[in-house]
């Protein structure tokens, strides 16, 4: 039978006025995702009880970023219900990627502002609109700041997790029902960001970007698996598959890259390489299977050619998680040839160019690159934190600060310093 009852939470509620809110006429440009550092923020649950909120806009807190690199303010929002294939959702825990702080401080990328950002979370359903079958409040999900529809030709793709209807628009700041924001204050509207918008209590997102999950599993630790976990250790597991006993390189051991690693220990690699300009970082790295410590600026010679006379001959696989492109490009041409397969996750300048001797690919060296580590949201990400229940995935070892929701804006300025991992942030001090 369909559970019929409304996650209850201690917030106001106000008739739902059907405003009429202006679109984001922006020009929409997909982006691929690209983290570094993570912070985590906590949503605790405040009350108990159930009380019918459906179809009510509810008023909340959030963090809305009023201008491009000045500091969140926590503001009480209204929340509008969810409208055709949309679910509103409670976020209990949060994190922030380095994603949010590159739109945030908006150098280069169209400005988007005011808006709620956020895109890595774990929640509790509160409602659902019209057409949602799948989801039914109380159901615990994560966000995905890509989607899938599940029928589009990459949806019934096996080789694809880049849904055409969902995948993500880091310029388009509304639903993509109406084109309308869910988020007001005082009526103005404020906008989204990646479709999730996870930096407040309560938000609204299109059913294709919920991942499902068991609700035994922790909030407080699976809503890291919404975005960089996963994307880096899909990139090892799905993407360059490493064998036992293989030798693989990480370019970068910031939150994704160390997820890169951790797939490859579970892979069963022997030898795990970690390439980094921080020296700091190899002690942290060993947590993550890491045996080896290559500082590019150690060497007089290109740091490919210094993996290479390492491995006699070139690493089996490589996979980079910088975003820069000489580091795609070493990446690349450390692997063996006849064999070496590298994987690039990290997003470049847009103006970036990759240039290398066509005989690199003839020799039998395979580029490729993922998004989201290949996994489709709804279909894959429910069995990652199945991984994690088994205990056979350690997310708690990201887990470095912790701090209340109201300095969110210290937890920028940890992630800015590259300090930490992730950070524990709570919502009541």
């Amino acid at each position: 039978m369909r559970r019929q009852y409304i996650y209850r939470a201690r917030h106001s509620f106000v008739p739902h006025q059907n405003h009429k809110q202006p679109t984001n006429q922006l020009q929409s440009r997909s982006r691929n995702e690209r983290s570094r550092s993570i912070f985590l923020f906590e949503f605790p649950e405040r009350s108990s009880g159930l009380m019918a909120t459906a179809g009510k806009v509810i008023k909340c807190k959030a963090a809305v970023a009023w201008e491009a690199g000045k500091p969140l303010s926590i503001e009480e929002v209204e929340v509008a219900p969810p409208q055709a294939m949309e679910v509103r959702v409670k976020i209990l825990y949060t994190a922030l990627c380095h994603t949010d702080v590159y739109f945030w401080e908006a150098k280069g990328q169209t400005p988007v502002f005011p808006r709620i950002l956020g895109h890595e979370a774990g929640g509790i359903v509160e409602s659902v609109g019209e057409g949602v079958t799948e989801l039914v409040p109380g159901d615990h999900v994560l966000p995905v700041f890509t989607g899938e529809c599940k029928d589009c030709a990459h949806c019934k793709s096996e080789e694809s997790n880049l849904c055409d209807l969902l995948r993500i628009n880091v310029d388009r700041g509304v639903m993509i029902g109406d084109g309308q924001s869910r988020f007001t204050i005082s009526g103005k509207p404020i906008f989204h960001f990646v479709g999730t918008s996870t930096f407040s209590e309560y938000t609204v997102i299109h059913v294709g970007c919920l991942a499902k999950i068991n609700p035994s599993a922790p909030l407080d630790k699976v809503c890291v698996l919404s975005c960089g976990i996963s994307t880096g250790l899909g990139a090892t597991l799905n993407v360059a598959k490493p064998k036992k006993g293989s030798t693989v390189a990480i370019f970068g051991l910031g939150a994704v890259g160390l997820a890169a690693m951790e797939g490859a220990k579970m892979a069963g690699a022997s030898r795990i390489i970690g390439v980094d300009l921080n020296p700091a970082k190899y002690e942290q790295a060993k947590k993550f299977g890491c045996t080896d410590f290559v500082n590019p600026m150690d060497h007089t010679k290109p740091v490919q050619e210094v993996l290479v006379e390492m491995t006699n001959g070139g690493v089996d696989r490589a996979v980079e998680c910088t975003g820069h492109v000489d580091a795609m490009i070493s990446a690349f041409e450390c692997v063996h040839d006849g064999w070496g397969v590298a994987v690039l996750v990290g997003v470049p300048h847009k103006e970036a160019v990759f240039k290398t001797s066509p005989m690199n690919l003839l020799n039998e060296r395979t580029l490729k690159g993922t998004f989201f580590g290949n996994y489709k949201p709804r279909t894959d990400l429910p069995e990652v934190v199945e991984m994690y229940m088994r205990k056979e995935l350690d997310v708690e070892k990201f887990i470095t600060h912790s701090v209340p929701f109201s300095q969110i804006n210290t937890a920028f300025d940890l992630m800015l310093k590259g300090e930490g991992l992730r950070c524990v942030m709570r919502m009541d001090e």
